[in-house]
């Protein structure tokens, strides 16, 4: 076959295409040739790469990790996140800070409960970017000196948890509480705990063990 047999041109009237492409690829092939540059931007407004995929490597265009620090139990941490990472995500999985638990990872049982500036926040609706800057308080950070809180040491004296999940997050709703409300009624505890759910039903136990921190405390 000589040069002119490959170059031959289409029959009169027809129209001859060439793909620049393989026949067959994949996203994230064509993302790494093109490296989501000016090619891959001219083929995505050419149609040439579907919708769907235009739309998810803009979304992949913009992941990466970034270096922050973040305050936690009195100590100052640095990480790398994605800008989507969760304070509780951030606590869990990359500083090793367990207390906080992921079980809804919607915002509605209060099991990641954690206070922010003394106030109490979901770890896992609460970005980690968002939590620097701010003093952040886990279950963990309220031991001093190997002695257990008073709220802790009276979950544990009135026999306030069963499977222990939702422990941690009625115990951070509580010593929140007592550091504004030194002397609650059962009312107000009942209210302060209202975010929080435990699927073992020890409400009256946790209630209980409120009031005696409370006068633990006093």
């Amino acid at each position: 076959m000589n040069d002119h047999d490959k170059l031959s041109p289409p029959p009169s009237g027809e129209t001859q295409t060439v793909s620049l492409l393989p026949q067959k690829f994949s996203r994230r092939g064509f993302l790494k040739v093109t490296g989501g540059g000016a090619l891959g931007s001219a083929l995505l407004s050419t149609g040439v790469l579907p919708a769907s995929a235009a739309q998810t490597a803009k979304a992949d265009s913009f992941k990466g990790l970034t270096s922050i620090q973040l305050n936690v139990n009195g100590q100052t941490r640095t990480l790398a996140v994605e800008p989507r990472t969760t304070l509780l995500s951030a606590l869990r999985e990359q500083l090793d800070t367990t207390g906080p638990k992921e079980v809804c990872d919607r915002g509605e049982c209060g099991a990641c409960t954690v206070l922010m500036n003394g106030k109490p926040v979901l770890a896992c609706m609460t970005l980690a970017f968002d939590a620097m800057g701010k003093e952040i308080l886990t279950v963990e950070g309220l031991v001093k000196g190997g002695k257990l809180d008073p709220v802790q040491q009276a979950f544990v004296e009135k026999d306030a948890l069963m499977c222990g999940f939702c422990t941690p997050g009625f115990v951070m709703s509580v010593r929140a509480l007592l550091n504004k409300n030194p002397n609650p009624t059962e009312a107000e505890v009942r209210k302060a705990v209202s975010g929080n759910l435990c699927r073992c039903g020890t409400y009256p136990r946790v209630f209980e063990a409120a009031l005696a921190a409370a006068k633990a405390s006093l």
